[in-house]
């Protein structure tokens, strides 16, 4: 929410608007005074990174009231305010559409008291751990809270596996599993309830059966158990299952040491991820520009995010959608609730298709290629279990394309991959060699152990590697096999996808090590520093990594920049040390200029900021490729793996030529990608178009709109005609029907 109150502050101020900031909520709004407070570019400097919201939130009795909302109205007219920015939950914003349709009706009864007449604008921003809200990809707080569930998880879970415990985790969520259903993806649970799928009769002996069954399954790689539960898990009749009914069954029938953890308010807790920092920004903005749009005829608006774009919402329709869902399951129409909910059915059918054995004859191999990136091991693992529960043989191969040329190749089985979920790097290994040299030999391995389709999971060189797979085909019939690249690398620079899996983790990286360089600050005065991030000469990672901290600038390879753009940048921070923000952060990417490195700008900050400031330089480096992947990229590994096979199953079926697969089209050689709201398959030979393969990256980045919203809350001039503004959608049953992805 912070970082939504200071995207809003400074979008604000930079149109020329009067800022006001409301303490308390409704409550700030009703009692009026010293709650509503003038706001200037200071007032929200270096609160970015903190969790919770610097103005407050409070419930608000008096504003259920016709008499607190008049007094609401008195206070806003009294300021001058007739744009109103509200962040919170569905309550806060039916309130908010409350307030505004009755807005006439309570300035008619101010108007003895000689206020002026004059209408009032709303927007809504959705703050929420539970993504509970119709319309909106995702709301503010929900990646944050689940980062803080996968940490806890992840230290359950090695307490549970040394002990040979089972675990009982209670999440929030009355109403929406969410957040439960995520994370037992994320995690790799064993059993999941949530209010909007309840189990059917006999799930006792089903979950106990299923239990019982890993362990035998899996063997001594995993003596636990991980039973995942949000608050409101309900059965078929509508009767609550509580978490301690849940152990006891466990404890009674099994004889497993069963515990109970309810995680409570520490989901609620904590720094903001990286998502939620440049959702909240990007929101914040858009929500600034629709109030500068609106006209008193202007419905009441939500901005959301669709396909990692700011969008407009009519507040209402999103309002009775949300409400169609809980209505839906009071009345026990769960398939119902589960469409409603949109994007949780996808990841419902994942849940059980990593769990289910159906039977066919094909054989595959794995390999991970380029840089080791976060989520590489999720998707493997669900990879690897989705294709054994098609029949298929699975080999996994060691290093990549080297390792196939070299035929370090073994079988794959489903206890082998056990726990890989939350496992950072690559634990088949990866190289960056590319096949073009080892041609002949990569068909000798896949002849010898009768591979009938690859599965790549790597960065630009999985992409370019299949890419020589597949223009080798008119040389080696053995290469006519289906092939599939699943993009995963913190550079984020693969053509065909918005995201690739890793390139979250990287930015949450990043941004801590930057959040602790800022810190160091705090006791020294007027300094600024200079930051190097990995990603090539793709700068996303750069500007991801900008937003999330607020930094003053990014300097990246695809916005170019000279001499005199570094001046304007040391007389702006020279400028902002005279005033009370007394510190500096400067990204480079680590390739965005031949000749202006790191060490040149960090002279140059030195030499021209003497007296006024002084400079120092850090590069990140390897710590952006490491650590524990992030709940966006385990559950996205997780998902595109099963995707991928599921394509690969396909595909082996159309080109089957009696035991023999002959697959020689375009389509059969593809990248599995998300963009925007959509998982799509872009064959290799179709992006080969749109690829700059001198700098490694696609000819148009998606994110570049982001650019002028990172100098726009850094307080530079920069022009407005850069921004690309949101655009209205309705939300519909059809809309919120389309895969997410995420």
């Amino acid at each position: 929410m912070n970082a939504a109150v200071r995207a809003v502050t400074r979008m604000g101020i930079y149109v020329g608007a009067q800022v006001y900031l409301i303490y308390e909520g409704y409550q700030g709004l009703v009692d009026g005074g010293d709650n509503i407070k003038v706001a200037n570019w200071q007032s929200v400097s270096n609160i970015i990174q903190l969790g919770g919201t610097v103005i407050g939130s409070a419930r608000c009795k008096a504003f259920t009231t016709r008499e607190g909302r008049l007094a609401a109205a008195f206070n806003l007219v009294k300021k001058g305010i007739t744009n109103l920015c509200v962040c919170g939950g569905d309550g806060s914003l039916t309130g908010a559409n409350i307030f505004r349709n009755e807005w006439n009706g309570l300035l008619e009864e101010l108007v003895s008291k000689g206020k002026q007449h004059s209408h009032l604008n709303i927007v809504g921003l959705v703050g929420s751990i539970d993504n509970d809200f119709c319309g909106t990809d995702m709301t503010i707080g929900a990646d944050s809270a689940l980062h803080r569930i996968m940490e806890i998880v992840d230290s359950i879970m090695t307490t549970a596996q040394s002990h040979q415990r089972a675990f009982v985790l209670e999440l929030m969520g009355r109403h929406c599993g969410y957040l439960a259903l995520v994370s037992a993806l994320a995690s790799g649970a064993d059993w999941l309830f949530i209010p909007e799928a309840p189990p059917l009769e006999g799930w006792e002996d089903r979950m106990c059966a299923r239990l019982s069954s890993v362990r035998l399954t899996e063997q001594r790689l995993n003596q636990l158990n991980i039973i995942i539960m949000a608050e409101g898990a309900i059965d078929r009749n509508g009767d609550p299952i509580s978490s301690t009914y849940v152990k006891d069954l466990v404890s009674k029938r099994l004889g497993y040491d069963t515990r109970v953890t309810v995680l409570g308010h520490v989901q609620r807790g904590g720094t903001p991820s990286a998502f939620d920092r440049i959702l909240s920004s990007k929101l914040g903005v858009e929500a600034v520009v629709a109030l500068m749009e609106a006209s008193p005829d202007t419905p009441a608006c939500v901005i959301g995010l669709s396909g990692n774009h700011a969008v407009r919402l009519p507040l209402m329709e999103c309002v009775e959608m949300t409400k169609l869902v809980q209505t839906a399951m009071n009345e026990k129409r769960f398939d119902e609730a589960i469409k409603l909910r949109g994007g949780i059915q996808s990841k419902t059918n994942t849940k059980k298709h990593t769990s289910t054995f159906p039977q066919s004859n094909f054989s595959l191999a794995i390999l991970n290629v380029g840089a080791p990136a976060a989520g590489m091991n999720a998707a493997v693992r669900s990879a690897v279990r989705r294709a054994i529960g098609h029949g298929h043989k699975v080999y996994g191969v060691h290093d990549g394309f080297q390792g196939l040329a070299n035929g370090e190749v073994f079988e794959m089985e489903w206890h082998r991959v056990a726990g890989w979920t939350g496992q950072g790097g690559s634990l088949l290994g990866t190289k960056r060699t590319l096949p073009s040299n080892n041609m002949e030999k990569i068909v000798e391995t896949i002849t010898k152990f009768n591979i009938s389709a690859l599965l790549v999971i790597g960065g630009f060189e999985g992409y370019t590697g299949v890419l020589q797979l597949f223009e080798a085909r008119s040389q080696y019939d053995e290469l006519c096999i289906p092939m599939c690249v699943i993009p995963a690398t913190i550079s984020n620079n693969v053509p065909g996808t918005d995201f690739t899996m890793g390139a979250d983790t990287a930015v949450n990286s990043a941004m801590a090590g930057c959040d602790k360089i800022k810190q160091s600050a705090s006791g020294t005065k007027r300094r600024v520093f200079v930051v190097e991030t990995m990603g090539g000469y793709c700068g996303y990672l750069a500007t991801s990594t900008g937003i999330a901290t607020g930094a003053d600038a990014a300097y990246i390879f695809e916005d170019p920049f000279n001499i005199h753009d570094l001046k304007t940048n040391v007389e702006h921070l020279s400028e902002k040390m005279k005033k009370d923000i007394q510190r500096g952060l400067v990204l480079r990417n680590e390739k965005c200029h031949e000749n202006y490195t790191t060490d040149f700008i960090h002279r140059l900050y030195s030499a021209e900021g003497k007296g006024i400031f002084d400079c120092r330089v850090n590069v990140l480096g390897h710590l952006q490729q490491g650590g524990t992947p992030s709940p966006f990229d385990r559950n996205f590994g997780t998902k595109m793996g099963m995707r991928a096979i599921e394509w690969i199953t396909t595909k082996l079926t159309e080109n089957d030529r009696q035991g023999r697969v002959f697959a020689n089209g375009p389509d059969t050689a593809c990248v599995l990608g998300l963009k925007r709201k959509v998982i799509s398959f872009t064959p290799v030979a179709e992006l080969k178009a749109v690829t700059d393969f001198e700098h490694r990256m696609p000819k148009v980045q998606w994110w570049a709109n982001l650019r002028p919203m990172l100098k726009m809350l850094a307080k530079y001039q920069t022009s407005f005609c850069d921004y690309v503004p949101g655009e209205m959608e309705h939300v519909t049953r059809r809309s919120i029907s389309i895969d997410s992805g995420f």
